[in-house]
């Protein structure tokens, strides 16, 4: 059976814009659109030009793709011809292969937003369309509110689609702008769309999530007819975003019927990058990757409870809907009190140990587990700090050196101008098994600025400022998130604290640290990362 033709098309750099604190430079543009052309999708939108300065750059320097470069922009307005219309000049200006122009197909917003009358909108687009076709671009129009103008005034919404097809569009998107049509309305919607004479062959969809049915609406219109999908990288955009590309894209190429129904331009040997891609983007924009996230969330794959990680263990798609390579991810078997010998085989296995079932060091290490988390510390995300608990059960962990002290002062004061500053420095004094001595210090170099990064920053950079034959394992290891959690009230609270870290090839790590004294829960969870570190690079001690 021929399969279908889906083009995917990104809206991340426009529409992913739109997401409250996130605001791309145009050197993080032209990275993700790298990005986008490696994984495979047919269109990249990536802006709209003239609308700000930074995407006016971007199209002044956008990268060579594969994928259509596609500039956004809004029908003509009334009263002034298309070959006229400022905005729409600007649009073409990018010199894009194609051009997405959005346009009203709401009569409410047409009369109320707009101030025009109806005729004139359809005439508006009709217009713009065609003069995007007569310059030889591919043009595209999105249907604004279209879902609920169709429920308001069936009609008025169809006449615009047909404006824009009889123009030229090579695409009639249907956009659910509010994000509140369901999916079943979404499918239902589309195919009579098709049926009053849009062709399916030319519509797209693009929903928003905020009913959390965006992914659910999408592929509601695919089933229906629509063979063109848009959205965005994690979900980005405006209120609780748009539909999300990294859940959607595996779906289409994982799961049936679409598996079986549908080809993209992306090939399931891409899909490896797809963890990556997203958490390369969730680090650009200083975000902390959501773990839940579908496919790639760091959770995606975890299996806590003994029963399920036993049947892991015999197949793992027991309690695994796909294997987490196939998108890049990997299995997680986190350690909790509430684990089992399963669980801490298969998590010990992981970690490069070799132990049968029964071995008395598997009762020792899980009694060390309890008594540990009933002093507060957590090793179901702190991986990394599990490990070197099990390597010192197994006497399998290297002495690189003993910290033989460590102080840190924060300083809030008033500077010469009288402003209020705080300043943080630390010193870290250790000893090699040799006998050297190797003493780190950091103070914060800006006394200008009005806050620096505290005294956990200090500490760490204290830390790894000289750590002498193994300085090249650790040069490359930055802190991606900080947790603290109070475990018991009052006045004797106990403070645990996760830190999240990552080294040049992107690989991530936890560890924890608990402590009545924060900086020192702090202290302790930075000194298992580097120990972590030191033996994954495989360091002997020096």
């Amino acid at each position: 059976m021929t399969k279908a033709r889906l083009y995917i098309y990104d809206t991340t750099l426009r529409d992913g814009q739109q997401t409250q604190g996130v605001q791309f430079s145009t050197s993080e543009k032209q990275t993700i659109a790298t990005m986008l052309d490696q994984l495979g999708v047919d269109y990249i939108e990536g802006g709209w030009p003239g609308a700000n300065p930074t995407d006016s750059a971007f199209f002044e320097a956008a990268p060579q793709t594969r994928a259509t470069m596609t500039a956004f922009g809004m029908t003509k307005r009334a009263g002034r011809s298309a070959e006229n219309d400022e905005v729409l000049a600007g649009v073409l200006n990018a010199g894009t292969g194609a051009v997405c122009l959005v346009g009203k197909t709401h009569d409410f917003h047409v009369e109320t937003a707009l101030g025009i009358t109806l005729p004139e909108n359809v005439e508006n687009i009709a217009k713009s369309v065609a003069h995007l076709v007569a310059q030889g671009r591919e043009a595209l129009f999105d249907a604004e509110h279209f879902f609920d103008g169709y429920k308001a005034n069936a009609a008025y919404a169809l006449d615009c689609l047909k404006a824009a097809l009889e123009a030229g569009a090579r695409w009639i998107v249907l956009c659910d702008t509010n994000g509140g049509t369901l999916p079943e309305e979404i499918g239902r919607i589309t195919s009579e769309v098709i049926a009053a004479g849009i062709p399916g062959d030319r519509l797209g969809i693009h929903t928003h999530n905020d009913t959390e049915t965006a992914v659910a609406g999408s592929l509601a219109a695919i089933e229906a007819g629509a063979r063109q999908v848009q959205g965005t990288l994690n979900g980005l955009g405006e209120r609780c975003g748009n539909a999300n590309l990294t859940t959607l894209i595996p779906t289409l190429l994982l799961k049936d019927p679409y598996a079986s129904r549908y080809e993209t331009g992306i090939a399931i040997d891409a899909l490896k990058g797809l963890t990556k891609l997203s958490r390369t983007l969730d680090d650009i924009l200083n975000r902390v990757p959501m773990r839940q996230a579908p496919y790639v969330g760091s959770s995606a794959f975890a299996h806590k409870a003994g029963l399920h990680a036993s049947a892991i263990l015999k197949d793992p798609s027991t309690y695994e809907h796909i294997d987490p390579s196939v998108v890049g991810n990997a299995r997680i078997i986190p350690m909790s009190n509430q684990a089992g010998q399963s669980n801490l085989i298969r998590r010990l296995t992981e970690a490069g140990f070799t132990v049968e079932k029964g071995d008395p060091a598997l009762a020792r290490i899980l009694d060390e587990i309890k008594e540990k988390e009933s002093q507060g510390y957590s090793y179901d995300t702190a991986q990394a700090s599990f490990e070197l608990l099990a390597r010192g059960a197994f006497g399998q962990l290297p002495r690189f050196f003993d910290v033989e002290r460590y102080r840190v002062i924060s300083e809030r004061r008033r500077n010469a101008k009288g402003r209020v500053v705080v300043e943080s420095e630390a010193l870290v004094t250790v000893q090699l098994p040799g006998g050297r001595k190797l003493t780190g210090f950091f103070k914060n170099d800006h006394p200008t600025d009005l806050h620096d990064d505290g005294p956990v920053n200090a500490l760490w950079q204290a830390l790894r400022t000289d750590l002498g034959p193994y300085q090249a394992s650790i040069d490359d290891i930055s802190l991606v998130d900080f947790k603290v959690r109070i475990t018991n009230g009052g006045t004797e609270a106990v403070t645990r604290v996760i830190i999240d870290f990552q080294d040049g090839a992107g690989q991530r790590w936890s560890t924890v640290g608990v402590s009545p004294n924060i900086v020192d829960a702090s202290f302790e969870a930075l000194l298992d990362s580097i120990i972590w570190k030191l033996v994954r690079d495989g360091a002997h001690p020096a």
